[in-house]
């Protein structure tokens, strides 16, 4: 790495930082295009600390709540089509955050592993940048609704080791967007919001993408450590506390992003037993 280019995983850090959702999308981008051309460094050996930083960066708004005292309102008000819309954003803007961190956070990994969490990053910045702007057309903005912090949480639970963060991140919490999104599409576009439905169209061919990551690199560090990746899993979620998984599934998303019929059966077996 040359001295003069600044360096991959410190980078993420100070982005992830970042508290203005405009400009973490924009230097998100950024990164990775600088990353692409040469011009940014990569150093998978460096221990960083994130002391002094206040992570994850966010605004002021939206006002973080429990799950159950997010608003839900009909999808047959404009109100009801906003919440839904800015649930989303609030999803991708997390899901920003969450690939930064797995980019800074963890040490010693291939080339491919950061990489990979990069394309993430940017990809999550694309959705949430779609979302917020859709969401402006109905005369709302990203902050406007409460928020909750389920997804971070789960980031937070797993920052001391990445086995655990590939398999209940991106393999459970980001999952279970492979389940919902069809049911959101059809909401959208039952409603004659064909824009928001494309843009659940980009979104899921993408998380499919990044599931396939999460799944890529939780199989790598189970090999790496001599687990059987079915047993390991069901140990994590009840290590961590994961949510619970329930139905139904979209098991074709979830096949294009790498579950083994082995995973999906103990996904079945996992839900009857909750």
């Amino acid at each position: 790495m040359s001295p003069n280019h600044p360096e991959l995983r410190q980078q993420a850090l100070l982005i992830l930082a970042q508290t203005d959702p405009a400009q973490k999308v924009a230097q998100t981008m950024a990164l990775q295009q600088q990353y692409q051309v040469g011009h940014i460094g990569l150093d998978t050996a460096i221990h960083l600390s994130d002391a002094g930083q206040d992570i994850p960066g966010r605004p002021a708004k939206p006002e973080l709540v429990p799950p159950l005292n997010v608003k839900r309102r009909t999808m047959r008000t404009l109100e009801g089509r906003a919440i839904l819309l800015h649930a989303l954003c609030h999803i991708e803007f997390n899901a920003i955050n969450l690939a930064l961190d797995a980019i800074w956070r963890f040490p010693a990994m291939p080339i491919d592993y950061y990489v990979d969490w990069l394309k993430v990053a940017a990809e999550e910045a694309l959705h949430f940048s779609l979302l917020a702007q859709h969401l402006t057309t109905l005369g709302f903005e990203y902050g406007d609704f409460p928020g909750h912090d389920t997804l971070w949480e789960m980031v937070a639970k797993t920052q001391e080791d990445i086995l655990a963060r590939m398999a209940l991140v991106p393999r459970t919490m980001e999952a279970r967007g492979l389940d919902a999104a069809p049911s959101t599409r059809n909401k959208l576009s039952q409603i004659g919001d064909e824009a928001g439905a494309a843009i659940i169209d980009i979104i899921l061919r993408d998380e499919i993408g990044h599931v396939a990551i999460g799944n890529r690199w939780y199989a790598h560090i189970c090999a790496e450590r001599g687990l059987e990746p079915v047993a390991e899993y069901a140990k994590l979620t009840v290590q961590y506390k994961a949510p619970k998984l329930r139905g139904p599934f979209n098991l074709d998303a979830r096949r294009a992003a790498g579950f083994t019929e082995a995973e999906l059966g103990a996904l079945h077996a996992m839900q009857e037993t909750n």
